[in-house]
């Protein structure tokens, strides 16, 4: 009799968190959200160079006063910009995969942050500079369409496949995500690599709450063989760190090794190859998420707790 007691009381359990969770996601997707998306890559592909005057006029944040006119001319004539503008339009034929990707997440951030103005969103080509694929000022944002046509593009041939893996369509909101976070979260006045750790760690749970349908490998930027590493492995990285005394080393060489990106990070062992790069992100990542699964605190003072009082709270235990 006890165990179908406790079934039931688990069940009921189990479908009131479900319904509490629907409810939420509920009330953010009746959020009002309109998605402004100016095509100007689109404009830009379709013009002449009797056309760079009037572009100049309505678009001046793309043409900036030091460049002369002939270096738009050129680029309008430039053959392989005319099949960059080509593919891009054959990847984004109108604008439902922009805006299927960036309504929810507008919603979610304003949802956390009532304060929140969606802006006006300009998609370009940038010659794959994917260094830059998301820009963000008050309001606008500027997304570089061309560094998201598919990992294997023949375009990115050259491309180191570390880099190349996040070129690809489903990444646009989880780079867009970055760049909204990383204005919201208080950059680390340490140098050492737990402060690195953290502040990454803190982005990466504004996406979980703003990206709840994406998966974990696509939010950090991992494959999921790279995912399913980090998490196999989360025991010994943490060891690692531990026992060479790295939480509060500032060598200058650990954000290479375990922050940045990279093919792969650097315990100088024979596992380096078969690790991904940015494992300092990930431990970060499930320290925060400890954090605030042990403690009762607003997410706003979260943002701008210090990285060693959220770790030293977070009672963070890696998975065996």
């Amino acid at each position: 009799m006890k165990f179908y007691v406790l079934l039931l009381v688990f069940v009921v359990a189990f479908f009131t968190a479900c319904d509490s969770k629907s409810k939420k996601e509920k009330e953010i997707e009746a959020i009002p959200m309109d998605v402004d998306v100016v095509r100007f890559d689109k404009e830009f592909a379709a013009a002449s160079v009797q056309d760079i005057p009037k572009l100049k006029k309505e678009y001046p944040q793309f043409f900036p006063k030091q460049f002369a006119d002939s270096v738009w001319v050129s680029r309008i004539q430039d053959t392989l910009q005319q099949q960059l503008d080509a593919e891009v339009t054959k990847q984004f034929p109108d604008n439902s995969e922009i805006e299927d990707q960036l309504t929810p997440l507008f919603q979610h951030i304003q949802y956390y942050f009532p304060e929140f103005t969606p802006p006006t969103i300009f998609t370009v080509t940038s010659d794959v500079d994917y260094n830059n694929k998301v820009i963000a000022t008050d309001t606008m944002l500027v997304v570089a369409l061309d560094t998201y046509l598919g990992s294997d593009h023949r375009f990115y041939e050259g491309i180191q496949k570390y880099i190349s893996k996040d070129l690809k369509p489903v990444q646009l909101a989880p780079d867009v995500a970055s760049v909204y976070a990383r204005q919201l979260i208080s950059k680390p006045q340490k140098r050492d690599l737990l402060a690195q750790m953290i502040f990454f760690g803190k982005e990466l749970y504004l996406k979980d709450l703003w990206l709840p349908n994406t998966p974990d490998n696509e939010k950090i930027g991992y494959t999921e063989a790279e995912l399913q590493w980090a998490q196999e492995n989360e025991e010994y990285m943490w060891r690692y760190f531990v026992e060479k005394e790295l939480l509060y080393s500032t060598n200058p060489k650990l954000p290479a090794r375990f922050i940045n990106k990279a093919p792969f990070s650097k315990f100088y062992l024979e596992i380096d190859n078969e690790s991904p790069g940015m494992v300092g992100r990930y431990l970060g990542w499930q320290i925060v998420r400890a954090y605030m699964e042990n403690n009762s605190v607003n997410l706003k003072k979260m943002l701008q707790e210090k990285p060693e009082t959220i770790f030293n709270n977070s009672k963070y235990k890696p998975k065996k």
